[in-house]
C-alpha cells in the first residue's frame, strides 16, 4: 500500500494500522469516479495485507467529504443511462467492500460530510467526529436520492430518522448526528487524533480473527431466521474456542497475561 501513488487519496500503513485519506482538500474532498477506483484499490490492499488489522478513513484539510464533485456531475449529466449505471454500481460496490471488510474500520470525521461523504462514514464500523463536523443527505434538493448509500445509512440511523433526513435534506450538526446514531463519538477538534488512537488501541487488544468473526455476525445474523442463527452461532463459537486464537485468548485470561496479539 505504501508504494502505491494515488492522485485523489493518500493510503499508507504504519505497522498494524492502515490510514486512507481523501485528498482533494481544494474541493472539500469531493469524490469522482477516479477517487472511487482508488478507494476500492486501497481498501482491497488493506484487506489483503496480513499485517494490517485496523483501517482508518479520513479526509485532508477542513472537510471529510463534500459529496460528488461538481465537475464530475456535469459530465455524468450528459452520460447515457448505461454509463450512469456503471459508475453508480462502482460506488455501491465500494460501500459494500468497505462495509464487509473483515477488519475493523474507523471513520475519523474531521469536518463536513455531505451526501456520499455521509455514505462513506456509514459503511464504517466506528465513527468519531469533530464537534465542528456537519452532515447532510441533500440529494433531493438536486432532484436525486441517496440511493447507493441508502443500505448503509438506513442501517446506521434506522428507518425513522432516514425518512426525515432523506426527505427534508436538512443539515445535521455533530451532536444531532450522535443522537441519531450516525456517529458514535463527538470530540473537540483538537482531541480527534487522541480519541481515534484510543479506539485503535482498544481494537488491537482484541483477537484479529475474533474481530473478523464479530463483523461476520453483525452482517449475517440480522438476516437469519432464529433456527438458522441458532446453528450458525453455535458452530462459530465452538470453532473459535478450539482455534489457536481462542485457545491463546482464554489461556492468557486465566493466566492473567496479555495474549500474544496484544503484545
Amino acid at each position: 500500500m505504501d508504494g502505491t501513488h494515488y492522485s485523489t487519496i493518500i493510503a499508507e500503513h504504519a505497522g498494524k494500522v492502515a490510514r486512507i485519506a481523501l485528498n482533494r482538500p481544494e474541493v472539500h474532498n469531493a469524490f469522482t469516479a477516479t477517487m472511487i477506483r482508488e478507494l476500492r484499490d486501497a481498501v482491497g490492499a488493506a484487506a489483503s495485507e496480513a499485517e494490517v488489522r485496523v483501517v482508518v478513513l479520513t479526509g485532508t484539510g477542513k472537510s471529510f467529504c463534500a459529496g460528488a464533485d461538481l465537475n464530475w456531475m456535469r459530465e455524468i449529466i450528459a452520460s447515457s443511462y448505461e454509463e450512469n449505471y456503471a459508475e453508480s454500481l462502482a460506488i455501491a460496490e465500494f460501500h459494500e467492500e468497505l462495509y464487509c471488510l473483515p477488519k475493523p474500520t474507523i471513520a475519523r470525521v474531521n469536518g463536513t460530510a455531505i451526501g456520499g461523504g455521509t455514505g462513506f462514514l456509514s459503511a464504517c464500523d466506528i465513527v468519531v467526529a469533530s464537534a465542528e463536523a456537519r452532515f447532510g443527505l441533500s440529494e433531493v434538493k438536486l432532484g436525486l436520492v441517496p440511493a447507493a448509500i441508502s443500505p448503509y445509512v438506513v442501517r446506521r440511523i434506522g428507518e425513522s430518522q432516514a425518512r426525515r433526513y432523506f426527505l427534508t435534506g436538512e443539515r445535521i450538526d455533530a451532536r444531532r448526528a450522535q443522537e441519531i446514531g450516525l456517529v458514535n463519538m463527538v470530540v473537540a477538534p483538537e482531541d480527534l487524533d487522541h480519541r481515534t488512537n484510543e479506539i485503535i488501541a482498544s481494537l488491537l487488544s482484541s483477537g484479529p480473527e475474533a474481530l473478523a468473526k464479530a463483523k461476520e455476525l453483525l452482517h449475517r445474523v440480522p438476516r437469519m431466521p432464529f433456527e438458522e442463527a441458532k446453528a450458525y452461532t453455535a458452530a462459530m463459537i465452538a470453532a473459535l474456542r478450539v482455534s489457536a486464537e481462542g485457545q491463546e485468548g482464554m489461556a492468557a485470561f486465566l493466566e492473567r497475561r496479555k495474549p500474544k496479539w496484544a503484545e
